[in-house]
């Protein structure tokens, strides 16, 4: 417990600060402090628990140690907590009657907007915060508690959650025009494996559903592929002649329509998977999340694009 009390907001900055930049001096900077005042907030840190929090990798940049890791992942997560907290007192002090954060994984980026635009104008008595993150980024959230509801595919196992089909979620194969499968008579799916595919980051549920069926049709074989950070950069990458996708069809439907990409027929194309509203199963819904909540249900899929 003296521990505790003596640990201060700005020991915890100080060492968040410097892992993240891996350097006093830069940390300094950032927190608008003097070197020598961030190195004395971490020296105090590390003398109330006895241990070291950071120490130099062999590029002389401050990395963290165990204790140090244990103790910033505790921070971060009462970082959130009190954002929420923020969040929820600013909505009282406005008169409103709450305030949901809804997760949105990046592939909803495209419709979660407008869903929220329906939410306020339906429910103005609710503040609805959209964060928009990959999956591992909204697991995160859920994780955390810095989220009460979120829209993804494949609900994750942990944390334990309960979801809601909320209506499909197609994944299309994309080429540019003029690209050369679109003169073949017939796709096959095996077809496709001699073409450049470009995926997105680690941690995207669309790469997984794009490399399980690439590994599906082509039993393990090796396949060209190329990495994009976000479903814009894979789009701008097929329309210039990088490779091809398999995307998801929410993300596509302006440049279908416009022409700009094509999406071939293809057998076991499209893939249907399902778009879900889930929460936390242990955790008790106040009254202006589960609105939020009855309201996404209701609409079922009338706020996704049709394919």
């Amino acid at each position: 417990m003296r521990r505790l009390q003596s640990l201060t907001f700005k020991q915890l900055r100080a060492l968040d600060s410097v892992a993240a930049t891996g350097s006093i001096s830069r940390a300094a900077e950032m927190l608008l402090l003097t070197p020598p005042a961030v190195h004395s907030q971490l020296k105090a840190l590390e003398a109330n628990f006895g241990c070291d929090m950071l120490q130099r990798d062999s590029h002389g940049r401050f990395i963290l140690t165990g204790e140090g890791t244990a103790l910033l992942d505790a921070y971060r997560r009462a970082q959130a907590d009190l954002r929420m907290a923020v969040q929820r007192i600013d909505a009282l002090g406005k008169g409103l009657a709450g305030t949901v954060v809804l997760g949105v994984v990046s592939t909803g980026k495209y419709f979660a907007p407008g869903l929220v635009a329906q939410l306020r104008q339906t429910h103005p008595d609710i503040e609805v915060v959209l964060k928009v993150g990959n999956r591992n980024t909204i697991i995160s959230a859920l994780e955390d508690r810095a989220i009460d509801l979120a829209i993804m595919g494949r609900p994750p196992r942990m944390p334990a959650v309960t979801a809601y089909v909320i209506g499909d979620h197609p994944h299309v194969l994309v080429v540019p025009p003029e690209h050369q499968l679109l003169s073949a008579p017939r796709i096959d799916p095996e077809d496709i494996l001699n073409e450049p595919f470009i995926l997105r980051e680690d941690g995207s549920g669309t790469r997984i559903l794009c490399m399980r069926f690439l590994d599906r049709i082509g039993g393990g074989q090796p396949y060209e592929s190329v990495e994009m950070g976000s479903n814009e950069t894979i789009k701008q990458a097929v329309i210039a002649g990088l490779g091809i996708a398999l995307i998801s069809f929410h993300t596509v439907t302006e440049e279908l329509r416009a022409g700009r990409l094509i999406a071939p027929v293809v057998k076991d194309i499209p893939i249907m998977r399902s778009w879900f509203v889930l929460h936390r199963q242990d955790q008790s819904l106040p009254g202006a999340t589960k609105r939020v909540l009855d309201f996404i249900r209701a609409q079922k899929d009338g706020f996704l694009p049709k394919l």
